[in-house]
């Protein structure tokens, strides 16, 4: 294998110097008969062709292309230049890209094995939480996937587990960019890294990982500890990093340095050149790239541009600066405008749903609230939404649809749940509450806040509300950051409550202020009446566990949690803890998951609102890109992008 690089080279070497001008040698004929002097014959000079660059323009400046090292969004999408996959998910499918397969129980790569543990074994307990296994620990045996079967550890006895083995395969004949074998032991070598101390990188699969280990020098191999049972096993694979040209520097150091950091070796379609600070990064075509015998990448060149603001990069792209937008140009300010050019013919608009979800969020229990509530009591906040039919209520008369229509031009729906429609594990039965102020009129009456004057867009007044003084008038605190598109939304639904008889206090804070910490902060330390955010995660899979009750922020755990509403209750918990600790293929995951959202649009702990927008742009003749919903990362069609001519 090692004699394949230097045939490469001479053959791209030689490739080279039969294209330049001047630069073959002279036939046997010209030798022999060369031109005389009162005939002078000018042979036509060979041109080299213009290379072809594709353009792509970036709304920030890469923070590193270090992949343990939290690349931003503009850096990603410089990286998947540079790498490709290990995994690309489309359409919410995962597809290898440099595995052979993506693993899994049916193919076999995948394992559920019994493994006995006692006193002293690493596990993960019933919690989820990494211990080391001693008496009175809670951990599920073999087969058992939820609390009801749990059992309290006796200090003696040897326990059977479930673990998680799984094995993944590469591609054979992969190389990095500069010709050197890419081997399982690179994926190795970046895990070792990522579990070092010192390195930045997450912990979480790391403390939950017994062991990685590479079995040959394609096949690497991922052993769970005992108790963890991971629905995304497949992402269980370290994305390589050349142990040959890195090995020589420490964990720690490698943040600092410039082959980690700006100018990387990868294994995708291009290679990294040069790098202009605040200026742009310059890519040539991959050599070494493992599809370069299906004709991709089209282009010899590929440049990123850093243009900051979204009207310079549109303007950009009109005038051919610019050949694609990325996602990190922050075009939804110019959705509006993108339309227009769009329907006129001068640029190609993308939009995408992504998992990132705007919510406005009931304080159905304040802090306040964590040492009991008193009736009257200056310290404890009314308690307005003890009462369902009071949240349904409000559900109802917020007029989403008008925020769909007018802030984000019909492009996205009315949720109805934390769940994409479109995703497989989405449920079509959810209860749906669509604007109708008339039922949202009749739950309110029912529920004792009544319209004493007979003017709807005064505040009704509490009479007979459980858990609120009579008397109390319907005003609540509306928070939310003062955003221009967050504007615009909680001014048509502090509109459309007030016509429901709920008076609103709109809110707007600092960035900052709105998200600090609890117990000072107004969101994680849970003060708030109703709070508009948003909260979103790295794949696909959706996040129940939001919703649950050791998400509630509060002393004991330091006031970090997703669950700032206060919401609790423990058939929810169940049912997103089993769909959570199931595998996709086993009938429970899809089940527990619909059954999870059934239960949060019954109870209401927050309403959603829409699910935001992912933007690009492009000339018009550009083809082979894809944004689509469900699918990441944002360039993962790279090398398929083509323009003009080129296209089909």
């Amino acid at each position: 294998m090692p004699n394949r690089y230097p045939l490469l080279l001479i053959v791209a070497l030689l490739a080279f110097i039969a294209c330049q001008p001047g630069g073959s040698s002279p036939t046997p004929q010209a030798a022999l008969f060369p031109p005389t002097p009162t005939s002078p014959v000018s042979a036509p000079a060979e041109t080299q062709p213009e290379p072809k660059t594709l353009t792509i323009c970036l709304g920030q400046e890469p923070n590193t292309l270090y992949v343990y090292d939290s690349p931003n969004a503009a850096a990603r999408s410089v990286l998947d230049a540079i790498y490709d996959g290990p995994v690309d998910v489309v359409s919410y499918e995962p597809r290898p890209v440099i595995l052979q397969q993506i693993p899994s129980l049916e193919n076999g790569n995948a394992l559920l094995e019994k493994v006995s543990v006692s006193t002293g074994s690493e596990i993960v307990d019933a919690g989820g939480t990494p211990v080391t296994l001693t008496a009175g620990v809670r951990l599920r045996p073999s087969g058992c996937r939820s609390d009801d079967c749990a059992i309290v550890y006796d200090g003696a006895s040897s326990i059977e587990m479930d673990q998680m083995v799984v094995t993944f395969t590469l591609l054979p004949g992969l190389y990095w960019s500069d010709g050197k074998p890419l081997t399982s032991a690179d994926s190795v070598y970046a895990y070792t890294l990522a579990a070092d101390p010192k390195s930045s990188a997450s912990k979480y699969l790391i403390d939950r990982t017994q062991s990685y280990e590479a079995t040959d020098d394609l096949s690497v191999q991922w052993w769970g500890k005992p108790g963890y049972i991971d629905p995304l096993f497949y992402a269980n694979f370290w994305a390589p990093l050349p142990a040959h040209q890195l090995s020589q520097f420490s964990a720690a150091e490698l943040p600092t340095v410039d082959l980690a950091t700006r100018m990387p070796l990868g294994w995708g379609p291009y290679k990294l050149e040069t790098w202009q600070t605040g200026g742009e990064i310059r890519l040539s075509r991959n050599l070494f790239y493992f599809r370069s015998a299906e004709g991709v990448p089209a282009f010899d060149q590929l440049v990123f541009r850093i243009v900051r603001e979204p009207e310079q990069a549109l303007s950009d792209l009109l005038t051919g600066k610019c050949d694609l937008l990325d996602p990190s140009v922050q075009l939804d300010s110019v959705t509006g405008l993108l339309m227009e050019l769009q329907q006129a013919g001068k640029l190609r608009a993308y939009f995408s749903r992504t998992m990132t979800l705007e919510q406005l969020a009931f304080g159905l229990r304040p802090a306040s609230y964590d040492n009991g509530y008193t009736l009257g009591s200056v310290e404890d906040r009314p308690d307005f939404f003890a009462d369902s039919r009071v949240r349904q209520a409000i559900a109802l008369c917020l007029d989403r649809q008008q925020v769909v229509d007018t802030v984000l031009y019909g492009l996205v729906d009315v949720p109805n749940t934390f769940v994409l429609e479109g995703h497989p594990l989405y449920n079509p039965a959810t209860p749906v509450y669509a604007y109708d102020p008339v039922t949202a009129a009749q739950l309110l009456e029912q529920a004792g806040w009544r319209d004493t004057d007979n003017d709807a867009a005064t505040p009704r007044v509490a009479d007979g509300v459980f858990n609120v003084k009579a008397g109390t008038p319907l005003i609540l605190n509306y928070y939310t950051t003062g955003a221009t598109q967050r504007r615009q939304v909680s001014e048509i639904l502090s509109k459309s409550l007030q016509a429901c008889g709920i008076g609103v206090n709109l809110m707007y804070m600092p960035f900052d202020e709105f998200y600090a910490p609890g117990p000072n902060g107004v969101l994680f330390g849970r003060r708030f009446d109703l709070a508009q955010f948003a909260m979103g995660v790295p794949g696909v899979e959706p996040p129940c566990a939001w919703y649950t009750s050791p998400e509630v922020p509060a002393e004991p755990n330091a006031w970090v949690g997703t669950n700032v509403s206060g919401y609790q209750n423990p058939t929810y918990d169940s049912a997103c803890q089993v769909a959570r600790q199931a595998l996709p293929s086993e009938p429970a995951y899809a089940q527990r998951y619909q059954e999870a959202q059934a239960i949060l649009a019954q109870d209401l702990p927050f309403v959603p609102l829409y699910f935001r927008l992912k933007v690009a742009a492009s000339r018009p003749d550009l083809c082979g890109f894809d944004l689509s919903s469900g699918s990441e990362p944002d360039l993962w069609s790279l090398e398929n992008i083509r323009s003009g001519a080129m296209c089909p």
